[in-house]
């Protein structure tokens, strides 16, 4: 009978094709998955990879299959629960496709993006799924397509880039919330981002670069300017990067002689900053300001008042991004496409008629 190594001796394929009675080559198939052979030699490696406690080399297995099993994610903020959710989406589909997610976090920085995508390459990943941080510095986006890597851009697409793409629905979403809040009554309408400008004001959509907020705050315009409202764009406040950002800016609004008497906020981590002011300020939702958020987060259904929300399909935005990119790697080869997820409007407690100077 074949002695097992010793535990300090690390198990390798010929370890198991001996235990198994069968040849390197042939192990080597089974435990890489690839190539044929009958069941009866398949249980049998199985049977003794398993006694041995055989861990692959992946490196080596790459080398042999040309394919890491492993999927580079970029996002542009983990610890945003939009993010966290789209995530797991990405992560469950992988999983069940036999790949392993490698994630990495931009900050929404275009520079930190890059060294992100670059050490993603160095892994050999097999695919990228990329929430980029800015729609106009695509460049190592282009050049990681130009080398055969497929690649899906989630929440966030770009003409440049002949890739699929997965979205929401973000300026049909918009111009609803905001044709609702109209309808109420309310005239003096914020909306708060993340994104930022150099300087920090808001003059035109151009300023933008993140696809999805972009076209929030185009519905957003469009509808205001629909209405006969002018001028909303002194309305768009940008930088609420964190909370200290985001605490100034809304503390301001609330401050100034023209208050808003409607906020809508562009991720759920900025309207729970408005939810923390509007308290410390003595100020009441909805009765002082209505507010409307993006993202369905589980804190906006508990709080008092509850958090009329925009629901978007943050998870299905996940697992459609990586059936896309598996269905690439597993052969298939259609035109770039393009999906479009529909999003949900749930009313809740947080708005109501605007009375007064409106």
């Amino acid at each position: 009978m074949e002695q097992s190594p010793p535990r300090n001796t690390s198990v390798t394929v010929a370890d198991v094709a001996r235990m198994a009675g069968v040849s390197k080559a042939t192990a080597a198939r089974v435990l890489g998955g690839y190539g044929t052979v009958s069941e009866r030699v398949r249980e049998a490696v199985t049977a003794a990879a398993r006694a041995l406690n055989y861990r692959p080399n992946e490196l080596a297995r790459s080398m042999t299959t040309g394919r890491s099993g492993t999927i580079g994610v970029v996002v542009g903020d983990i610890e945003n629960p939009f993010f966290s959710l789209a995530v797991r989406g990405i992560t469950d589909i992988a999983r069940q496709a036999g790949f392993t997610v490698i994630l990495t976090n931009s900050g929404e920085n275009a520079e930190t993006e890059k060294a992100a995508i670059r050490t993603l390459l160095a892994k050999r990943v097999d695919g990228l799924i990329v929430s980029p941080a800015s729609e106009s510095d695509i460049d190592h986006l282009r050049e990681a397509t130009r080398s055969g890597l497929p690649m899906v851009l989630l929440d966030r697409g770009s003409e440049a880039l002949d890739v699929d793409t997965v979205i929401a629905d973000d300026r049909h979403a918009a111009e609803t919330v905001t044709r609702k809040l109209i309808a109420l009554g309310h005239r003096r309408i914020a909306y708060i981002t993340a994104c930022d400008t150099p300087d920090h004001c808001f003059r035109m959509v151009q300023d933008i670069n993140t696809g999805s907020v972009r076209r929030r705050i185009e519905g957003y315009l469009s509808v205001c300017a629909e209405a006969g409202l002018t001028g909303m764009e002194k309305w768009v406040r940008v930088g609420a990067v964190k909370s200290e950002q985001t605490h100034s800016i809304v503390a301001e609004l609330f401050r100034s002689p023209e208050r808003p008497t409607a906020i809508i906020a562009s991720d759920s981590m900025i309207a729970l900053e408005i939810f923390k002011v509007h308290r410390q300020l003595g100020l009441s939702i909805p009765g002082d300001v209505s507010l409307v958020s993006f993202h369905d987060a589980d804190w906006t259904s508990v709080t008092t008042p509850t958090v009329t929300v925009v629901r978007q399909p943050v998870y299905d935005l996940g697992t459609t991004a990586a059936k896309l990119l598996v269905e690439r790697l597993n052969g298939a080869a259609p035109a770039a496409r393009k999906v479009v997820l529909k999003s949900e409007i749930v009313e809740r407690a947080s708005t109501r008629e605007a009375y007064g100077d409106c």
